[in-house]
C-alpha cells in the first residue's frame, strides 16, 4: 500500500496484529495451566481438561482475534482516508493553484491540524489571488497611461510632419509635457522594480526654501495649467524654511500637482498653501471637482488602490503616485493626509520645520 493512508493502514493493523498474537499466546499458554489445575483438583483427568479448554476457551479466543483483526482493518482505514482525503485535497488545489487557478479553495475538515493547514492554506491563496489582481490591474494601468501620452506625441508629430501645426513654442511645450509624463511613470516603475521606495532610505535631510521650491514645481505646470484653463493659487509667506531631500520634495510635489491637474476641471481651480506650524510646515495641494468618496478615502495612499476605476482610467493614472508621495513623506520625518468634500479634494504633508 503506498501513500499516507496506506502507511496509516499498515501501522494501525500491525499493532492490532502485535496486541492480538501478545493476547492469544499469553491467554493459551498461561490460561490453559490454570484451567487444567482447576478441572484436576475437580476430578477431571488431564487430557478431559486440555480437550474442553481447546473446546471453549481457546475457539472463542480464535474468534475474538478475528474479529478484532477485522475491525483493526477497518478501523486503520478509516483513520487513513480521514487524515490523507484532507491532505490530498489541499495538494490538488495547490496544483490548480501552479496552475493560475488562484479562487480555488478547500474545506477545513479532518483532525483540528489538518483543519489549521485547510484555513492557512485558504488564507495564502486569497493573498496570492489578490496580489495577482493587483499585478494585472497595474499592468493594465501602466500601459494606459503609457500609451495616452504615445498617441498624444504620435498625434503631433504627424501633424507637424503633415504641416497641420507649426513647430511653435506651444507645441513644443506640448511635446515636452508628454514626453515628461512618460519619465514620471518610469521613474516610479523604476521605484517599485527596486523592491520598495523606502529601500532607498531618507535620503539627505537638509534646510530647504520651501518657497522656492513649490513655485518651481507649479512652474512645471504652467502649459497644463493653462491650455485647461485652470487657476493656480498661490499662499506661500514671503520666507518659510524646512527640512527635506530636495530630490524627495520635488517628486512630492509633482506627484500631488499633478494629481491635482488629472482631475481639476476645465476652468477649475488649484490652490497651494504653506504654514508654518510648532515643530514643522504643512504644505497642502487642494482642487476643485468631484470629491472622493468617502469608502476610497482612507485608501488613496495605496499602492496601486484607484478611486472610481473607470474615472482614473479616463483620466490615467497606475495608483503608484500617492503611495510614493506617503513613503517619501515619511521617511523625512513627515505625515500625509487627505480631505475631501463633494466639490473639493485636499492633499496635505508636512515636513520638519527648519531649526
Amino acid at each position: 500500500m503506498r501513500g499516507l493512508a496506506g502507511q496509516i493502514a499498515v501501522a494501525v493493523i500491525a499493532v492490532a496484529v502485535v496486541v492480538g498474537l501478545v493476547l492469544t499466546i499469553g491467554t493459551l499458554a498461561f490460561a490453559s495451566m490454570s484451567f487444567a489445575q482447576l478441572m484436576v483438583d475437580h476430578g477431571e483427568t488431564l487430557a478431559a481438561a486440555q480437550a474442553m479448554f481447546q473446546e471453549s476457551v481457546a475457539r472463542f479466543f480464535v474468534a475474538a482475534l478475528g474479529v478484532a483483526a477485522i475491525a483493526s482493518v477497518a478501523l486503520a482505514i478509516f483513520i487513513g482516508r480521514r487524515v490523507a482525503s484532507p491532505l490530498r485535497e489541499v495538494s490538488e488545489a495547490a496544483k490548480l493553484i501552479a496552475q493560475g487557478d488562484h479562487a480555488v479553495r478547500v474545506r477545513p475538515r479532518g483532525p483540528e491540524e489538518i483543519r489549521s493547514l485547510a484555513d492557512s492554506f485558504n488564507r495564502m491563496a486569497s493573498e496570492i489571488e489578490e496580489q495577482e489582481r493587483m499585478r494585472r490591474e497595474f499592468v493594465s494601468n501602466a500601459a494606459h497611461e503609457l500609451r495616452t501620452p504615445l498617441t498624444n506625441l504620435q498625434g503631433y508629430l504627424e501633424a507637424l510632419r503633415d504641416g497641420v501645426m507649426t513647430a511653435d513654442r506651444a507645441t513644443f511645450e506640448s511635446l515636452h509635457e508628454e514626453v515628461d509624463r512618460m519619465v514620471r511613470l518610469s521613474r516610479s516603475i523604476d521605484a517599485l522594480a527596486e523592491g520598495d521606495v523606502a529601500a532607498r532610505g531618507p535620503g539627505e535631510l537638509r534646510e530647504i526654501d520651501l518657497r522656492a521650491a513649490i513655485v518651481a514645481a507649479v512652474e512645471l505646470y504652467s502649459a497644463a495649467l493653462e491650455r485647461r484653463a485652470l487657476r493656480i493659487e498661490l499662499d506661500l509667506p514671503a520666507v518659510i524654511g524646512a527640512r527635506a531631500d530636495p530630490d524627495h520634495l520635488a517628486q512630492v510635489l509633482a506627484n500631488l500637482l499633478q494629481n491635482a491637474v488629472r482631475y481639476t476641471p476645465e476652468g477649475g481651480r488649484i490652490a497651494v498653501s504653506a504654514r508654518r506650524r510648532d515643530t514643522d510646515v504643512l504644505v497642502s495641494v487642494t482642487n476643485s471637482g468631484p470629491g472622493i468618496p468617502a469608502e476610497d478615502l482612507p485608501h488613496v495612499f495605496e499602492r496601486f488602490y484607484r478611486v472610481e476605476k473607470s474615472r482614473d482610467r479616463a483620466s490615467g493614472g497606475a495608483g503608484i503616485g500617492l503611495a510614493i508621495v506617503k513613503t517619501l513623506v515619511e521617511l523625512g520625518g513627515g505625515r500625509v493626509g487627505a480631505e475631501s468634500a463633494p466639490d473639493l479634494t485636499r492633499f496635505w504633508f508636512s515636513l520638519p520645520s527648519a531649526t
